[in-house]
């Protein structure tokens, strides 16, 4: 019974560790560090950014934010081999007249940049930022496009899985091991156990068994009831 029991334990915890694993939305999104992207490689016309930003939101993102050297770099390698667009994409930045500084549509923090030398000019209005796809480098430019070729969506991982995504494996592979030593265990020891009754059993049968049988021991009594005696 407990080693039928194995498998029925093991199916809901193998189920877990997938769910674990698709971090993402879908398997058309690309995990990095703490953070799921996708490539929509779909041309739209546009009348303002919103409608590039809908294309992202639409699909629970925001259109991307950059925050370090790495996440740029594997932004435009992931374009490098995918993208069949323009040299130039837009990125989720625009410029905040009230505050004079740039921003980021998903409201992340302005950690990182990485703009090309370039002559700001004196007017930043309807300024966004686009990412030229062969040098990564950053440029500035109007809001105001009439056509995107495509766009690059970002979304968080959700907070849950967020600070398990580095050891979620180790952490499913830990809790597996767990399991199956318990009942490993428990199968061991059970066997262990109706073997150990089972010798118990037959050393005291065995023991327990007179040499002699029934009518030995009538025949060797009614001897004793009249002993031999001797002139």
């Amino acid at each position: 019974m407990l080693r039928a029991a194995l498998p029925a334990l093991l199916v809901p915890l193998l189920g877990l560790a997938a769910a674990a694993v698709a971090d993402c939305p879908s398997s058309g999104w690309i995990q990095f560090q703490d953070s799921c992207y996708i490539f929509l490689q779909e041309a739209i016309k546009v009348e303002s950014i919103e409608d590039v930003r809908n294309q992202c939101t639409d699909h629970g993102a925001d259109m991307i934010s950059i925050h370090n050297e790495e996440e740029n770099a594997f932004i435009l390698d992931t374009l490098k081999k995918q993208w069949k667009g323009s040299d130039d994409i837009l990125l989720g930045m625009f410029y905040d007249t009230d505050d004079a500084s740039f921003k980021w549509f998903d409201h992340s923090n302005m950690t990182f940049d990485k703009w090309t030398d370039q002559d700001d000019g004196e007017d930043l209005v309807d300024t966004c930022a686009f990412l030229h796809i062969k040098t990564g480098e950053w440029k500035k430019g109007n809001c105001e496009v009439s056509s995107v070729e495509g766009t690059l969506c970002k979304t968080a991982i959700p907070y849950k899985r967020k600070y398990l995504s580095d050891n979620h494996i180790l952490i499913g592979l830990v809790i597996a091991s767990t399991v199956i030593l318990t009942v490993l265990g428990a199968i061991i020891w059970f066997l262990y156990k109706r073997h150990s009754d089972s010798h118990f059993t037959t050393v005291f049968s065995t023991a327990s068994e007179s040499p002699y049988n029934e009518d030995c021991v009538l025949v060797v009594a009614e001897e004793n009831e009249y002993p031999v005696q001797f002139d």
